[in-house]
C-alpha cells in the first residue's frame, strides 16, 4: 500500500488562491473573476500489529460568494446575495444562542 501521507501532500500543492479565485473570464469587454469560500479536510491512518489496518479520508467544499468586475478602470466586488444568505443565516443564529447564553451566565 502507498504511503497515504505523501498521496494527501501531492494533492495539497493545488489547494490555495488558485482554489478561492476561478480563471478570469471576459464577456463583452467586462472581466469577472468568480470568488468562493474553500474548506478542505483530510484524515489518516495507517498500519497497525495487524496489516489489514489502514485509513483515509477528504472532503471538501466550495461556496460561491460573489465575483469581482472590472469594467472600464474600475473593479468592484458583486457578492452573490443567495449564497451569503445560506452562510449568513446560520451564523447569525450561531452567535444568538452564544449571546444569550453570556447573558445567562452574567445574570447567575
Amino acid at each position: 500500500m502507498t504511503n497515504l501521507a505523501l498521496k494527501l501532500a501531492e494533492n495539497a500543492r493545488s489547494i490555495g488562491v488558485r482554489s478561492a479565485y476561478g480563471d478570469p473570464v471576459e464577456i463583452e469587454g467586462v472581466t469577472i473573476v468568480p470568488v468562493a469560500l474553500v474548506q478542505y479536510g483530510f484524515g489518516g491512518g495507517g498500519e497497525g500489529d495487524d496489516s489489514a489496518a489502514a485509513g483515509g479520508g477528504g472532503g471538501g467544499m466550495a461556496i460561491p460568494i460573489g465575483a469581482y468586475v472590472k469594467s472600464g478602470g474600475a473593479a468592484r466586488f458583486e457578492p452573490n446575495v443567495i449564497s451569503l444568505l445560506a452562510v449568513g443565516i446560520p451564523f447569525v443564529w450561531v452567535a444568538g444562542k452564544a449571546v444569550a447564553r453570556i447573558i445567562r451566565a452574567l445574570k447567575r
